[in-house]
């Protein structure tokens, strides 16, 4: 398992928290996503890696900007 922490910019609510989890989830087979706007960041557990340039796609495409990211092996 992985786990993907993204930094996040430009989540201003809980509906932008949604709206990235929700972007997220449709593209990547992903075991769970949780995002805060409180802390910037978005949370990713998956059983195979996504790399930055993929997610910086979704991320972008849910109108918001990834600003950096960090994969941990579980």
């Amino acid at each position: 398992m992985y786990r993907i922490t993204l930094n996040v910019d430009g989540m201003m609510c809980s509906h932008c928290e949604k709206h990235v989890n929700d972007e997220i989830a449709a593209r990547f087979d992903v075991e769970s996503v949780s995002s805060s706007h409180e802390e910037d960041t978005t949370v990713i557990v998956s059983r195979e890696p996504i790399s930055e340039f993929e997610l910086g796609m979704a991320i972008d495409a849910a109108g918001y900007k990834l600003l950096g990211m960090k994969t941990e092996e579980s």
